[in-house]
């Protein structure tokens, strides 16, 4: 009772349309200058978001410009309103910094989402034991109840404070790594399989350091993570070889780029174009939306075929058969035109018609050309061509013979009958009379 007494007592003496207007101008304020700077700011920016107040800025500015207001207010009278307002935009800057982060490294994780409310929910909470000002007292039980580990015990304070400071300096190393990637690899790096070996090393090494600066400020000692590290050792000596396997093939692959992202491959008799390349396994999509998970340690080990070249040129094929009387050179012209007409197909190299084989129907001619944007379909593209080349030879007059069986029966090979069965022996024909024949 004591505490609400307190803050009905500083709510009366508080100039309370001073408080509103000074929370109002601060709001303002920071809402134009977070405006005025983030104009040119891309959307997934952690800083000012889709719209202004969707930002990291524009909370933090509004908490500055309060708090500041709240410090030059307290000289003069009591302050209810500002006070309030301090532990709702610190929770409210909390909330955004997590959830903009989280929302850039994980764009499209479930598990994010439940991250982000469950902050939400604790930054909230805090919030309200500030407010009331029972904060102090929730801290002090806490600080009470230990939990004994062997010879040690430990406050569950302590370990509330250890888990907050491991997640604040998680979400700190991905917000780091993310614009690293964004604002230096992107531009610095071309090539695709480099960049995400970059990334990958740099978020691996700020989640280390960061976990270990949150160890050592809950007064963990670091001396005792040598133990662990022995363990991991040889857990990945005994049990975990295939696990550390695909890890290490996933690096080898990102550094050698014998395999990129955006190539398109055939693994184990599945063909698609590779979208990522993960630490432990590679993301390969085929042209019908299926997706592979192949694990790393499968395109070291395993014959791999990639059907993309240096220059991402992708080679199409249509076979064609026609008449043996038809004229080569000319058929070779019509396949030729009929695949350069087409747009998605390049000038350079050119289309090239091969008669490959002497089918027993005809002629068997074999299409080449190449495209440099295989996601957007081959089938397409080849069906369209196959129709321009049937109205080409049609137009030219070329035949495209259908599938033809000659069986021969020699006149004097009669089938045997079996035994027991009647001769079905055919009738004589009627022979026409002839003349004076009455037939009497």
């Amino acid at each position: 009772m004591e505490i609400f007494d307190t803050l009905s007592r500083d709510f009366n003496n508080s100039s309370t349309w001073l408080e509103i207007a000074v929370l109002a101008a601060c709001i303002a304020l920071a809402y134009l200058a977070s405006r005025a700077v983030g104009r040119q700011q891309p959307a997934d920016s952690v800083w000012f978001g889709r719209r202004t107040v969707d930002g990291l800025m524009f909370p933090l500015l509004s908490l500055a410009l309060v708090y500041a207001a709240r410090v030059g207010v307290e000289h003069y009278q009591p302050v209810f309103l500002l006070r309030v307002a301090v532990p709702v935009l610190t929770s409210l800057v909390l909330i955004r910094f997590f959830a903009r982060v989280l929302t850039a490294a994980f764009p499209r994780s479930a598990a994010m989402r439940l991250v982000e409310r469950i902050v939400s929910w604790v930054a909230w909470g805090v919030a309200v034991l500030w407010i009331v000002g029972l904060l102090p007292l929730v801290r002090q039980e806490l600080a009470d109840i230990t939990i004994s580990f062997g010879k040690s015990q430990v406050s569950l304070l302590m370990l509330l404070q250890g888990v907050l400071s491991a997640g604040l300096v998680m979400v700190l190393a991905l917000w780091v790594s993310s614009t690293f990637e964004r604002r230096v690899l992107s531009n610095a790096v071309n090539d695709l399989s480099m960049r995400k070996v970059a990334v990958n090393a740099t978020r691996a090494v700020l989640l280390m350091i960061g976990m270990l600066f949150a160890l050592s400020a809950v007064g963990v000692d670091l001396t005792a993570l040598s133990v662990l590290g022995g363990a991991v050792g040889v857990g990945l000596g005994f049990g975990l070889q295939k696990l550390a396997s695909n890890y290490v093939s996933g690096f080898v692959i990102l550094l050698e780029r014998s395999l990129r992202i955006g190539d398109n491959v055939r693994v184990d008799g599945f063909e698609g174009r590779i979208t990522d390349i993960k630490t432990r396994y590679t993301l390969i999509r085929a042209g019908n939306g299926r997706e592979s998970i192949v694990p790393n340690e499968t395109l070291i080990t395993q014959r791999v075929e990639n059907l993309s070249d240096a220059d991402r040129k992708f080679n199409v094929t249509t076979n064609i058969v026609v008449g043996y009387d038809s004229d080569v050179a000319q058929v070779q012209r019509i396949l030729c035109e009929a695949a350069a007409a087409q747009a998605r197909v390049l000038k350079e190299p050119q289309p090239v018609a091969y008669l490959v084989n002497f089918a027993p129907d005809g002629l068997e001619f074999s299409l080449n050309f190449w495209i440099s944007d295989p996601s957007a379909g081959s089938v397409n593209l080849r069906s369209a061509i196959n129709i321009a080349i049937l109205e080409g030879l049609r137009g030219a007059g070329i035949d495209i013979p259908y599938p033809q069986r000659v069986v021969q029966i020699r006149g004097d090979a009669v089938p045997p009958v079996p035994a027991g069965a009647v001769a079905d022996v055919p009738a004589p024909a009627p022979q026409r009379p002839e003349a004076g024949d009455t037939g009497l």
